[in-house]
C-alpha cells in the first residue's frame, strides 16, 4: 500500500522508534511527496510564510502598522467548529455519553482512513510536536500532529510549545497523543473530526478551520486531555486563568468558565477601572485549564496553550485593550477583511475596509466585511497583562471558580455556591445563546454545562460524577461562584455596564474567599447585597439594582425542572449527590 517514507528532512535522532513508526504508517496511507519533521525554529517558520506567500494563501498585512503579520482566508464553507461532523469513538457508546455524537472506533477509523488515503499526494506532510504547558511541568501533556497544511503549523508554533523540546519531552515520556490531519478536498460532505479517547488518538479531515485542524486546542487540550483527566484525578476544563493583585499587594488566582461571546476573552485580559485605583489584573489563560489537586489541598492550575485563537469581532481598544494590543504585530489574522493600506479590518473598528473575509470588494449587501467568527492567533507574551507564572510548573492556587452564562433574563448578577457540590449543581446548568463560533442558528438559548458540551470527551454523567470526586480530595477547594454580566430590562438594555467594572464583582467574591465580605442567603445561593458590592458612581437606581441581585422564585422553579428533564437523559450515569443536589435546590424556593 502507498509508496516508501519520502524522507526529505532526516527523523530526528531523538524521536522515540513509536514515533517514526507511526510517520512510516501515515506515509504509506497518505502517500506525501515531502516529509518535514518541525522543530519550531525562527527560520523554519520564515520558510514556510514565505511559502504560503508565494501560494497566496497569505497575504502581507501592513508592515508599519501591523510588523510580522499576516491575512488568511479559509474556504467560505469552512469558518467554524463542525459540532454535528465532530465524533467521540469508545468502545461502548455509553461512556460517549448522550452530550457527544458516537461511533464505534472499528467504524470511525474505516471510514476517515478511506478519506486519507492518497490524501497528501503531492503535499508535504509536517511532523509537528507540540507540548501543552509549561516543557518542565509535571501537569503538561504531549502530542504530535501529522498534517498537510503549513497554516495549520504556523499557528500550532504560536499556541503550543511546538518543535525539538516537545520531542524531546515526548522521548522521556513514553507517550503521546497522536493526532493526524488533512485539509483534504474541503469538502463538506467529507469532513470529519473523530477522537479515540481510549487509544489517546485524534483523526481530523476535510477542515482548514482552527479548531478544526489545530489539533492541539480543543481536541486534545479538552476532548482527549478531559478522558486522561478523568483517569489520571485531574480536570481538563474550558476555563480562563486570570491573576488578580489588590491594592495590599495580596494576589488570588482565578479560574471561570462561559460559553462562547460571554465575555471569557475580556475577563481574561479585564483592565481594572478608573474607579478601583492600586487594582491589577494579569492574564494567564484565556481558554483552557488544567486544573489538579495538590499536596496542600488546594486546586493548582496551569494554562495548556502559548497563545489565543481569538475572536476578532468586538475586539477594539474600548472593549478589549489588551486583546487589541496584543495583536499589533506578529499575528496570523484568519477571515478578516482588509483596509485600503493594508491593515486588518473587522466590525467594531473605526476606519473602512476594501475588502471582504473572501477577498471580495467589501458591499455591506454581502454580509459582514469580516466573518463573524473571524480569529486572530497570537502568542500570549504579546499581551501587556501577561502573567509570568503562566510559566510555572507547579501551577497557580485556584482561589475561586466562576461560571458565567448569556441569560437576559433569570441568572442574577452574581451569587456563590454554598459548597463544592453545591458549585457543582451550578455548573451542570449553564446556559446561554448561541453564537457564530460553532455552526447552527444563533440566539438559540442552549444548556452549557460547565461551558463544556462541545469539549468533554466523555459521558456528562461520569464527568459530573469525576467533579464531585475532585471536591472529596481538596481540604481547601476554591469557592464557586456564577455570574451573568448579561441581563437586560423589557426594552432590552443591558442592567450592567460590564467590561472594567466586572471587577467590583470579582472583587466581592475574593472578599468572600478571605472572609471580608459579607453575603445574604437566598435559596439559589449567597448573594451580595447593594452595599456589599461598592457600587458608587455606577448610577444604578434601586429598581435596576433589585433586578440584578434578585430571585425570581417561580422562574428557578421552572429553571430547575428543566435541569431536571436535562438530567434524566444520563440514566443511572448521573450521581446521586447531584440529583439530590437539585432536590434541596428545589425543596429551598419551597
Amino acid at each position: 500500500m502507498g509508496k516508501p517514507y519520502a524522507r526529505t528532512s532526516h527523523t530526528p535522532s531523538i524521536a522515540p522508534e513509536a514515533v517514526d513508526r507511526w510517520v512510516h504508517e501515515v506515509c504509506a496511507l497518505t502517500e506525501p511527496d515531502r516529509v518535514h519533521w518541525c522543530t519550531g525554529s525562527d527560520a523554519e517558520a520564515a520558510e514556510l510564510t514565505g511559502q504560503l506567500l508565494a501560494k497566496g494563501e497569505f497575504e502581507p498585512l501592513n508592515e508599519e502598522s501591523y510588523p510580522g503579520s499576516y491575512l488568511y482566508r479559509s474556504n467560505p464553507n469552512d469558518v467554524a467548529r463542525v459540532e454535528h461532523l465532530t465524533f467521540v469513538c469508545t468502545q461502548s457508546e455509553a461512556d460517549a455519553g448522550p452530550n457527544n455524537h458516537w461511533m464505534a472506533p472499528d467504524d470511525g477509523h474505516r471510514k476517515i482512513d478511506a478519506l486519507f488515503q492518497g490524501a497528501m499526494r503531492g503535499r508535504t506532510l509536517y511532523v509537528v510536536p507540540y507540548c501543552m504547558g509549561p516543557i518542565d511541568s509535571p501537569y503538561s501533556r504531549c502530542g504530535i500532529e501529522i498534517t498537510d497544511s503549513a497554516y495549520v503549523v504556523l499557528n500550532m508554533r504560536i499556541m503550543t510549545r511546538m518543535g525539538t523540546p516537545a520531542l524531546e519531552r515526548i522521548a522521556r515520556d513514553g507517550t503521546f497523543v497522536r493526532g493526524l490531519h488533512s485539509i483534504g478536498d474541503l469538502n463538506p460532505d467529507r469532513r470529519f473530526i473523530m477522537h479515540f479517547p481510549e487509544e489517546l488518538a485524534i483523526k481530523s479531515f476535510g477542515s482548514g478551520y482552527g479548531g478544526n485542524a489545530l489539533l492541539g486546542k480543543k481536541c486534545h487540550a479538552l476532548r482527549i486531555a478531559s478522558w486522561q483527566a478523568r483517569d489520571e484525578g485531574w480536570l481538563a476544563e474550558h476555563m480562563l486563568l486570570v491573576a488578580i493583585e489588590n491594592p495590599a499587594g495580596e494576589t488570588h488566582y482565578v479560574a471561570a468558565a462561559f460559553p462562547s461571546a460571554c465575555g471569557k476573552t475580556n475577563l481574561a485580559m479585564l483592565i481594572p477601572p478608573g474607579s478601583m485605583p492600586g487594582w491589577k489584573v494579569r492574564t494567564i489563560g484565556d481558554d483552557i485549564a488544567w486544573l489538579h489537586p495538590g499536596a496542600d489541598g488546594r486546586l493548582y492550575a496551569i494554562n495548556p496553550e502559548a497563545g489565543y485563537f481569538g475572536v476578532a469581532p468586538g475586539t477594539n481598544a474600548k472593549s478589549n485593550r489588551n486583546a487589541y494590543e496584543s495583536v499589533s504585530r506578529d499575528t496570523i489574522f484568519t477571515n478578516v477583511g482588509m483596509t485600503a493600506d493594508r491593515t486588518p479590518w473587522w466590525e467594531g473598528l473605526e476606519g473602512k475596509p476594501v475588502s471582504d473575509w473572501q477577498g471580495r470588494p467589501y458591499d455591506p449587501s454581502n454580509g459582514p466585511a469580516a466573518h463573524p467568527n473571524s480569529r486572530f492567533t497570537v502568542s500570549a507574551r504579546r499581551n501587556p497583562a501577561w502573567a509570568p507564572e503562566s510559566e510555572l510548573a507547579t501551577g497557580v492556587p485556584i482561589s475561586a471558580i466562576i461560571f458565567g452564562g448569556r441569560r437576559r433574563t433569570l441568572a442574577p448578577l452574581v451569587y456563590e455556591a454554598r459548597n463544592w457540590r453545591h458549585g457543582v449543581l451550578i455548573g451542570s446548568g449553564v446556559a446561554s445563546e448561541t453564537t457564530a463560533a460553532a455552526t447552527g442558528a444563533v440566539g438559540v438559548l442552549r444548556r452549557d454545562p460547565m461551558a463544556m458540551k462541545p469539549f468533554c470527551g466523555y459521558n456528562f454523567g461520569d464527568y459530573w460524577q469525576h467533579w464531585l470526586s475532585i471536591g472529596e480530595r481538596l481540604s481547601q477547594p476554591p469557592r464557586i461562584f456564577h455570574v451573568n454580566w448579561f441581563r437586560q430590562d423589557e426594552g432590552g438594555k443591558f442592567l450592567w455596564p460590564g467590561f472594567g467594572e466586572n471587577l467590583r464583582v470579582l472583587r466581592w467574591m475574593l472578599d468572600r474567599v478571605t472572609g471580608r465580605a459579607a453575603a445574604r442567603e437566598t435559596p439559589i445561593g449567597y448573594m451580595p447585597a447593594r452595599e456589599d458590592l461598592a457600587l458608587d458612581g455606577l448610577e444604578l437606581s434601586e429598581a435596576t439594582t433589585q433586578a440584578l441581585l434578585g430571585v425570581d422564585t417561580p422562574a428557578w422553579r421552572s429553571e430547575f425542572a428543566h435541569l431536571a428533564g436535562e438530567f434524566e437523559q444520563y440514566g443511572h450515569r448521573l450521581p446521586e449527590a447531584l440529583r439530590a443536589e437539585l432536590h434541596d435546590a428545589v425543596r429551598r424556593l419551597g
